[in-house]
């Protein structure tokens, strides 16, 4: 029977933390940022994550202080519930129920919180001050009734609201959609004055508007401020209103004199396009959220003090999901021109490899070198990495790099350059796993497969070792599409469209091995016990698996599967499907006819990527389909860039507290009229005890007696329960 509740998948890690402008708190030692389901609080000065604020069931999507309590925050998310933290302990204090629209963010509190709901609307929520955890807020008022779904809202003195663009209020400001030099004039970013009737505006143009008199009975007027060549994409005032900042697409934070608009200072070289800016309350602080999925910290517009980043995830990734032998760390595409080394088990970069080693510029139409194929050998001493640029009028460029892993700086060390290693496009690449000579094979469009041998394998030192080519095969002019190397690197296999061809380390053709028809999309060799095994998947919706000892087809499936990933520890190979908008999840042993174990809707969307890391530790677990997961974690990467662990392992205390809750659910189920004896008051008060801090208590006889207080149940309920079983 193929198991399918008791392995949860889970988020791991690599959600976006650019997401939301982020938030200094007032001493400015702690900063504050959404990241998916959780809110995530850094040190300003150390850059860790020193708590982990989780109790969202969906995407958080705002954040702001407790003009009450400068120790709380307040955050929103698409579950539709506000709830209020204490960020110092990490401790959950008070949460809005379900009453609100899914879709709404936190943009400034004062008598309330304010949402933009779903239906583009400002709303102010009066929360109401109570000692219960959950508080249900009563009192809504609609501020603004038109608002654009892709608008900004800031508020200014005397809570003041601006809305952009088309919002209904006493003023608003128009602009022509262009002016003799055909310039885009559309709103992009506003930010008020906290101290004077004076509002800023970003603009696609690259200009800012300065807006005042709008108070006023004579008309309202402007100046403009121009530096930026492309949008403006953020602005703030700092506390004061002494300087405005600016950032856009140069990455370049801009500080602009208020009285002094001639005058500017500027911080450049700050990464990728700056998406938000956040200014601590005292002024001392500032910091800079980035589109590389980074958040810089910065002392006062005069020099960097930390760097939080987050996994990066670009306009796509090329290089595939890899595990690093040596630090166990998740390899990818980085930022442009860069891999990046990110650790899975604290959600934290550990550094980035300059690949490309070329000042990337930040301007749309360039073309500039991107990193699309990456590799490791079985030891980590090597990495093989394939950089392309195609530019207009001229042939593909196309460098293979090779890097040694160097001791002494704990880091790779470009070895080798080959220009123009193929004559088209490399479609895939592999390391032999063989330990008597360390060999790489790269496959193109050009018809063509190469190997590269290390001349002196004996010696990884980037001075005494050397790459040559020794090796260039094809098969009747075809195409290779995909390659894959055996366990023991006895075996080549490679692709040539419909025909897979085996090959041997003196690169004699032993056989080839036909399909149904569509090309071959990928190949895997099955392992240890399943060595004999060779699988592939097709282009016409087949899964294939061929006995190399026969050399004849074993079985195939028709089944569309869009990524097929082996595990290196054991037999278990991991095939996902796509299907109705949906990824299915199916692990298997290439000789056995059923699947260990799977999943139907894994998720939304396709997987894009999948990679099998090994476990620290063994787990020992007691249900023999989840045996599959003791040694490696499945990690997968989808479209929504969530990075997904499945593995969870069933453990005894996992099987007796979710059969608990299973009996609670079938019984609510079963007989959803039954009043169960509940003590209402008693809860709030435990809640009250176990997550309020401390410090902020009531004294110990004020929550004793009420305590008691809850206990005790009143007549009137005691009879009602009674005329209940009676009837």
């Amino acid at each position: 029977m193929v198991a399918h509740a008791e392995i949860r998948v889970v988020h791991r890690g690599g959600s976006k933390i650019n997401f939301r402008e982020p938030v200094i708190t007032n001493d400015s030692r702690f900063l504050l940022c959404a990241s998916g389901e959780s809110v995530k609080v850094y040190s300003s000065s150390s850059e860790e994550c020193v708590h982990d604020l989780q109790g969202h069931t969906d995407l958080v999507s705002g954040i702001v202080r407790n003009p009450s309590n400068h120790l709380q925050v307040y955050s929103c998310s698409a579950d539709g519930t506000v709830r209020l933290w204490d960020f110092t302990d990490g401790i959950l204090i008070k949460v809005q129920p379900r009453s609100l629209p899914k879709s709404f963010s936190i943009t400034a509190s004062f008598l309330g919180v304010c949402v933009s709901s779903e239906l583009f609307q400002l709303v102010a929520v009066h929360l109401p001050r109570s000692g219960d955890q959950e508080v249900e807020a009563r009192e809504l008022s609609a501020v603004l009734c038109d608002v654009s779904p892709s608008g900004a809202v800031s508020f200014g003195r005397e809570v003041r609201v601006v809305g952009l663009p088309g919002t209904s209020v006493a003023n608003k400001f128009f602009l022509k959609s262009g002016n003799k030099k055909g310039a885009k004039n559309a709103f992009t970013c506003v930010s008020c004055h906290p101290k004077e009737d004076c509002i800023a505006t970003g603009h696609e143009d690259g200009k800012i508007r300065l807006w005042r008199n709008f108070n006023q009975k004579k008309e309202y007027t402007y100046s403009t401020l121009h530096w930026h060549h492309g949008a403006v994409n953020t602005l703030q005032f700092t506390p004061e209103g002494t300087n405005l900042l600016s950032g856009g697409i140069e990455s370049v934070l801009v500080q602009w004199r208020y009285t002094q608009e001639n005058q500017k200072d500027f911080l450049p070289r700050l990464g990728g396009a700056i998406t938000h800016i956040a200014v601590s309350p005292d002024g001392s602080l500032f910091c800079t959220s980035h589109s590389d999925n980074k958040i810089t910290i910065i002392q006062s517009c005069v020099k960097v003090s930390a760097i939080i980043q987050g996994l990066v995830k670009g306009e796509g990734v090329r290089t595939d999901l890899m595990i690093d032998p040596r630090s166990k760390a998740l390899v990818l595409n980085g930022k442009p021109g860069h891999l990046q080394f990110y650790s899975l088990p604290r959600d934290k970069l550990l550094y980035n490899l300059d690949i490309v080693q070329q000042e990337y510029i930040h301007e749309e139409g360039l073309d500039q070198f991107e990193v699309v194929k990456a590799a490791f050998d079985t030891r980590g001493d090597w990495l093989a990495t394939v950089e392309e640029r195609t530019q207009k009028g001229s042939e593909l460029e196309i460098n293979l790099k090779l890097w040694a892993y160097n001791e002494q700086t704990q880091s790779f060390v470009l070895n080798t350059t080959v220009t123009a290693p193929h004559e088209d496009q490399i479609t895939a690449m592999c390391f032999s796993p063989s330990p008597e000579t360390t060999m790489l094979v790269t496959i193109s469009f050009d018809g063509h497969f190469k190997a590269w041998l290390l001349a002196d394998h004996s010696d990884t030192e980037a001075e005494g070792a050397s790459w040559s080519c020794d090796f260039v095969g094809g098969y009747h002019l075809l195409k290779p599409g995909c390659c894959c190397f055996s366990a023991d690197g006895s075996l080549l296999a490679v692709g040539f469209q419909e025909v897979v061809t085996v090959w041997s380390p003196s690169w004699e053709l032993l056989t080839t091995l036909s399909q149904p028809p569509g090309a071959i999309r990928d190949l895997c060799f099955g392992r240890l016990s399943c060595s004999k095994y060779l699988l592939g998947t097709s282009t016409k919706n087949q899964l294939c698996c061929w006995n190399l000892l026969t050399c004849s087809l074993e079985w195939s499936t028709p089944v569309d599967v869009s990524l097929l990933q082996a595990d290196p520890l054991s037999e278990n190979m991991a095939a996902f499907c796509s299907q109705s908008g949906c990824s299915d999840l199916f692990v298997f042993k290439p000789g056995e006819s059923r699947p260990l174990y799977s999943q139907r809707a894994l998720c939304t969307g396709k997987v894009q990527h999948a990679v099998f890391a090994p476990r620290d530790q063994m787990l020992e677990s007691c249900e023999e389909h989840a045996q599959w997961l003791n040694r490696s974690q499945l990690y997968f990467l989808t479209q929504h860039m969530l990075m997904v662990d499945d593995s969870v392992a069933v453990t005894p205390f996992y099987l007796l507290l979710g059969k608990h809750r299973q009996q609670q659910q079938q019984e609510a189920l079963t007989n959803p009229m039954a009043e169960r004896i509940q003590l209402p008051q008693g809860s709030i008060a435990i809640k009250e005890l176990l997550y309020t801090p401390a410090h902020v208590l009531p004294s110990a006889s004020f929550l004793c007696s009420m305590f008691v207080r809850s206990l005790l149940i009143s007549s009137s309920k005691m009879e009602k329960r009674h005329c209940a079983s009676l009837v």
